[in-house]
């Protein structure tokens, strides 16, 4: 495939470039859709964990994880390269307009002229990553499948995550494209780790998964104090208000992260307490407790440090 037929099929066809988010003609597009999608996403985990509270094995998955992992990976990074090419043409298009109103490609990367509509390339992309979320709730009942908790952030992080993503298209929110870039781009690196330890190769050293999560919130904080710059300095940003409930949402995931990090790290320094002289009689005769629990565990252990993912 050349460069310019990729460029075609990702965005110049007809169907992106005449793209509208609509109520009538977009599926999903709804309020009705989005809170009973999420409301049943919630009551199916709930339901399920209930239903395997008692179960000692896990349910064998078999490859699923692992197709589904390489299929979000490669998913994100058509997501990526299609909104990439698209914000370029839709650059290239615009330009005459831009320079009349003084505004850069960095600027409408970060805040839409006001009375943007939520039509065209870039657009399209953005819906694409709105449906994926919904793709991305499976690794909830994987999760549930293997016999791990079942916790609140998990659930609120992918229900967030729908709501961010419809909140983008129903109010041509700004920002919305540097997000989805930032968020592909890690998802496709994450998601490609994850395929690449489920197929049995050799993991990090380090918590990867979580430092790509800390990476893509700090970017986002930069991001968003950005918008809020151009917004007050600028006469005015697209969406403002769904910026502002997309950047409370954000402060209360990176809040509930912290968290999970921090007793993460709290967990991994007690562990090495333990290892001290005066505890290492005591480690070795539960040797073989330990070793017997990790071999149970082991199918599901790359997805111990990836629960906000």
């Amino acid at each position: 495939m050349t460069q310019q037929t990729l460029i075609y099929y990702l965005s110049e066809h007809p169907t992106i470039v005449k793209f509208r988010w609509s109520h009538t003609e977009s599926w999903g597009s709804t309020w009705s859709f989005l809170f009973t999608s999420i409301s049943a996403y919630l009551l199916l985990a709930l339901l399920l964990h209930l239903l395997l509270y008692y179960r000692r094995r896990p349910v064998p998955l078999g490859p699923i994880p692992a197709l589904h992992s390489l299929f979000m990976a490669l998913i994100s990074l058509t997501i990526f390269t299609g909104i990439l090419f698209s914000a370029a043409a839709e650059i290239r298009d615009t330009r005459w307009f831009w320079r009349r109103t003084k505004t850069t490609p960095f600027q409408w990367f970060l805040c839409f002229p006001l009375g943007t509509r939520p039509s065209g390339r870039v657009f399209f992309w953005s819906y694409i990553f709105y449906l994926t979320r919904f793709l991305h709730t499976f690794r909830t009942f994987f999760a549930i499948l293997r016999r791990r908790n079942l916790s609140f952030f998990r659930l609120f992080n992918h229900s967030i995550l729908i709501l961010m993503s419809f909140l983008w298209l129903e109010f041509s929110q700004s920002f919305q494209i540097l997000g989805i870039l930032l968020t592909t781009s890690i998802y496709s690196v994450v998601y490609g780790y994850r395929f690449w330890t489920a197929i049995g190769l050799r993991s990090a050293c380090f918590p990867f998964v979580i430092n790509c999560q800390m990476v893509l919130l700090a970017c986002n904080i930069v991001c968003h104090v950005g918008v809020l710059l151009l917004h007050l300095n600028k006469g005015g940003c697209n969406g403002i208000g769904a910026w502002g409930i997309n950047s409370v949402l954000n402060v209360a995931i990176l809040l509930l992260f912290l968290n999970f990090y921090v007793n993460s790290h709290l967990k991994q320094r007690r562990k090495k307490a333990a290892l001290s002289p005066d505890h290492r009689d005591d480690v070795d005769g539960k040797a073989n407790t330990v070793s017997a629990a990790r071999e149970t565990n082991r199918i599901g252990r790359s997805d111990y440090k990836d629960k906000n993912i």
